[in-house]
């Protein structure tokens, strides 16, 4: 949410009603798929970066804004891949519960305590590079490992795992315009990702004939970390803006 504006003011005039953003940004370090989690103040509530769009605000800068603020990254590709509009989604009590601990108007008319549509995207940023920032209505906001979540609120878990299956299904292309990986890598850092996220292990030569037939790989040189032997050949993606 929008360090700039106040998004626990009563009638919200300055965003959209009813629709909001939800963002899954995974983060890939020591073989550990990472989700960033924000903690809101004074509640003990869990949750995905989220936001709302304003007025004369497109949906993707949105979504592009959100990201950014939470982790001071600019140029990042996102990808829109659900919306989630069940009624069994619309709960106040944490809503609330945040408004309270805000020193926010609760009253049934608050804007924020609407049902809400939301937009979910995902991204995948350099974990290294990342500095988490909270918002304005959370005093922390950090990484956890995928495979040992704590309890989120709402329905954010769904997201989150709605997110993977769709990053699972589309990997080979999707790993293209993300930064999860350095510039250049080595052929058993690439595995290691694809293990990670598909969680499974693969076969090492049947894995690297299938990424070069894919024509998606430049090999750019010997990572020179012994004798020139031993030293893992460098590669970079191939930029495809048609994938």
């Amino acid at each position: 949410m929008s360090n700039n504006h106040n998004v626990t003011s009563v009638k919200g005039e300055e965003y959209l009603k009813g629709i909001a953003i939800d963002i899954v940004i995974f983060g890939f370090n020591e073989n550990q798929l990472k989700v960033l989690l924000l903690e809101y103040k004074s509640t003990g509530l869990l949750g995905l970066p989220a936001g709302y769009i304003l007025k004369n605000e497109n949906l993707n800068d949105a979504a592009r804004r959100v990201v950014s603020e939470r982790t001071s990254l600019k140029d990042i590709f996102i990808e829109q891949f659900y919306v989630f509009g069940d009624t069994s989604r619309h709960d106040t009590k944490p809503i609330k519960k945040i408004l309270s601990a805000e020193g926010a108007s609760t009253q049934p008319d608050h804007w924020l305590l609407d049902r809400f549509i939301s937009v979910g995207y995902f991204a995948l940023v350099d974990f290294k590079k990342v500095i988490p920032q909270p918002d304005q209505i959370s005093n922390n906001c950090q990484w956890y490992d995928l495979s040992d979540l704590p309890n989120i609120m709402l329905d954010h878990n769904l997201i989150i795992k709605k997110a993977l299956e769709t990053l699972q299904t589309n990997l080979d292309s999707k790993l293209i315009g993300f930064n999860l990986l350095a510039e250049t890598f080595t052929m058993a850092e690439l595995q290691s990702v694809y293990e990670t996220i598909l969680n499974k292990k693969l076969q090492r030569t049947a894995f690297q004939r299938k990424m070069l037939s894919l024509a998606i790989l430049e090999r750019v040189a010997k990572r020179m970390t012994g004798g020139a032997h031993k030293a893992p050949y460098l590669y970079r993606f191939i930029k495809n803006e048609t994938l």
